[in-house]
């Protein structure tokens, strides 16, 4: 099984959550129009129950929890690109998506730009923003710089 790949902010919480929590829950997107998304939640709310989907998106259950440190990695991501790209709105109206000729040119910054690659999109530009991994290093022997 993959590592989860987690981002440097949010790396202490992850682990108060394998310390405190009973592990990171991995939600996966059952939203056709959103693929390929995940949510991580602490395994257990603060009442001891197992914690809710975090969105209508995710499944009913969480995909996986991960109770080792070992199995995550604390990512830094370095921005290799970024271009303007077209929206539309959705379907139903309610959420924005690439265009055709939009996530032909994402696809094919991503295919260019290597393994690991992928990218986030910046509303405040509506550019995407193509990252690779620049360091990786396992949670549990990640500290705080």
């Amino acid at each position: 099984m993959t590592k989860l790949e987690c981002a440097p902010e949010n790396a202490a919480m992850m682990l108060r959550w394998i310390a405190e929590r009973g592990g990171v829950a991995v939600w996966e997107s059952v939203n056709l129009s959103n693929p390929g998304a995940s949510w991580s939640t602490p395994a257990l709310a603060d009442d001891g129950l197992p914690a809710l989907r975090p969105s209508w998106e995710a499944d009913n259950k969480p995909a996986r929890i991960v109770t080792d440190a070992s199995e995550i990695e604390v990512v830094t991501r370095l921005e290799v690109k970024r271009f303007r790209v077209a929206v539309r709105r959705g379907s139903q109206g309610l959420m924005l998506e690439l265009t055709d000729g939009a996530a032909r040119k994402v696809e094919a910054a991503i295919a260019e730009a290597g393994e690991d690659a992928n990218y986030r999109f910046d509303y405040g530009t509506q550019e995407a923003v193509v990252t690779v991994p620049d360091k990786k290093v396992p949670l549990s022997e990640w500290s705080q710089p």
